[in-house]
């Protein structure tokens, strides 16, 4: 008899075993590489939207990376390709270098999305990628400077990390502005780093100004290095926003940022969407069932439509409804 229950015992175990492996083996396993979340509002609120979403709940086994750099991301994403994972998912630091690591996801039949920023290689290396259109949003902001019709366009550029899809994106179409017309000048140029770091735009906007260089906008490719710029700014005594000497554009739109808007402190805030977590989700369950991913353009994207808004025309419903955190 006790053999019995000794061998009763044995056999439910095992059954409890195999059905704990079996729910483990169903659920899809996926590998995330992300950005900083301290690197801006954006982020954070990037980062917590995957988390929220990727989930056990949700059916996933997903393992999250925070890799700042393009060297730790390639690293972290040929630790998922060697795991075997289903998906891969990456939020790129550079466009460039990924050709050989997605060719070898490829060939171990991992499938790779592409969320918040492009990589510049053949589309078919990836499933999809769901994005911002950076140069639009980078192209909005430049036409918002040219419908203010000003004698001079003299402008203090702090980019974000460079060779990221976000700079790229913002900075060309400043870049070929300037270029095409005499009236716009860049007159000072530096970057927050990998960190987007207002700390630094601050120093860069400081030493601007110590050396006597005049300029009338400021085009900082995030929030957070508009608010280190304007920290200099107030230093300084130099006024700012609607009725201010300097007029005051941020992209993002962070919710305090959005409330300096309305204010009038600044002038200018381009829309960039954190929430890529719910669409992927839904491509992937629908490539789980047999199907196939629908609505992309020629470069597998799926585009966040976006806007800019002007301090002379947002709302308290605009804040509300667009602002990121609190």
């Amino acid at each position: 008899m006790k053999k019995l229950i000794a061998l009763v015992l044995a056999l439910a175990l095992c059954l409890g075993m195999a059905s704990f492996a079996t729910a483990e083996d169903a659920k899809v396993k996926v590998g995330i590489i992300n950005l900083d979340p301290s690197e801006s509002g954006y982020r954070e609120a990037n980062v917590n939207d995957l988390h929220k979403v990727f989930t056990e709940e949700n059916g996933y086994a997903a393992s999250f990376v925070t890799a700042p750099t393009a060297d730790k991301q390639l690293d972290a994403f040929n630790t998922f390709v060697n795991e075997g994972v289903d998906y891969i998912l990456v939020s790129a630091a550079e466009t460039t270098g990924w050709d050989e690591a997605l060719a070898a996801a490829q060939e171990a039949g991992i499938g790779v999305f592409l969320f918040d920023r492009m990589i510049d290689c053949d589309p078919s290396l990836y499933l999809a990628a769901v994005v911002s259109d950076m140069t639009k949003e980078g192209e909005t902001a430049v036409a918002w400077l040219e419908s203010l019709g000003l004698e001079e366009y003299n402008i203090l550029h702090i980019q974000g990390q460079m060779g990221s899809d976000a700079q790229i994106g913002r900075s060309t179409p400043l870049a070929e502005k300037a270029a095409a017309d005499e009236k716009w000048t860049i007159v000072a140029e530096g970057t927050g780093g990998d960190s987007w770091s207002e700390d630094e735009a601050r120093k860069i906007a400081e030493a601007a100004i110590n050396e006597g260089k005049k300029f009338n906008i400021v085009y900082a490719e995030n929030d957070g290095m508009a608010r280190g710029v304007v920290a200099a700014l107030d230093a300084a005594g130099i006024t700012h926003g609607v009725n201010g000497d300097v007029k005051i554009m941020g992209f993002d739109c962070n919710k305090w940022a959005l409330r300096l808007l309305l204010a009038g402190e600044w002038n200018y805030d381009g829309q960039c969407s954190p929430f890529q977590a719910e669409v992927i989700d839904g491509m992937i369950k629908t490539l789980q069932a047999g199907g196939q991913i629908e609505g992309l353009n020629e470069k597998n994207q799926f585009i966040n439509e976006e806007k800019g808004f002007d301090a002379t025309t947002i709302t308290e419903d605009d804040v509300n409804t667009y602002g990121l955190g609190e």
